[in-house]
């Protein structure tokens, strides 16, 4: 299976040189310089890997790092910024970020740490509750043992519920933690939860006026 990195960084050179050195060492890399354009890409597959500056014309590498980590976990999730100070690194790192590079960086040490976050998603992470198993790492799902087709979307938020079991979760939160939403349509929300029951999930709790809730 090919190995993926995505890249957010909005200088172009910097960009150019990365994926560069990446795709020599096999590594499919692909780069966005708007977060805008990497949440969208995000939202269509899921990488292995992802290296993140932090200053970016339209957000913060930081409140990236929150969403991914907050969906899914698993993800590597690698900073790359000019902000080298103890305090920075410190803040990305119990943030969840997974390593931390600062700017300027030689691009064979950046390969050789992407190639062993690779090796150590050389296992499978299997989320299970319910009748519900999800592994994040291969974005399948199976209901009752038997594989179902999950958009991906609809594989996390099941996620995002199962990890969050017990806890009643808003449509607002659901909105802007999987959507990106920071307002919408919270009908969105109930379409792919009626779409995960009528795929067999057991479990999801409806809370009236309130949201939805994994049963523990």
């Amino acid at each position: 299976m090919a190995k993926t990195v995505y890249l957010l960084e909005d200088d172009k050179s910097i960009c150019d040189l990365v994926t560069c050195s990446l795709e020599l060492a096999d590594i499919e890399a692909k780069s966005f310089g708007t977060v805008r354009d990497f949440m969208t890409a995000l939202d269509e597959k899921l990488p292995d890997v992802c290296l993140l500056d932090v200053m970016l014309p339209d957000g913060n590498g930081f409140d990236v790092l929150t969403r991914i980590k907050s969906v899914f976990p698993n993800v590597v999730c690698i900073m790359l910024s000019a902000m080298g100070r103890e305090n920075d690194k410190v803040k990305g790192l119990n943030l969840g970020a997974d390593d931390y590079i600062s700017k300027p960086f030689g691009v064979l040490e950046l390969t050789a740490r992407v190639n062993a976050a690779f090796r150590r998603l050389g296992r499978s992470d299997v989320l299970a509750a319910g009748n519900v198993e999800i592994d994040e790492n291969k974005m399948t799902a199976k209901v009752n043992g038997q594989p179902v087709v999950l958009s991906n979307m609809e594989l996390r938020l099941l996620a995002y519920l199962i990890r969050n079991a017990g806890t009643v979760i808003t449509r607002d939160k659901l909105l802007t933690t999987i959507w990106g939403y920071d307002q919408g349509e919270t009908r969105t929300v109930d379409i792919h939860v009626a779409r995960l029951r009528k795929l067999g999930v057991e479990g999801i709790e409806t809370v009236f006026g309130a949201g939805y809730r994994f049963k523990k």
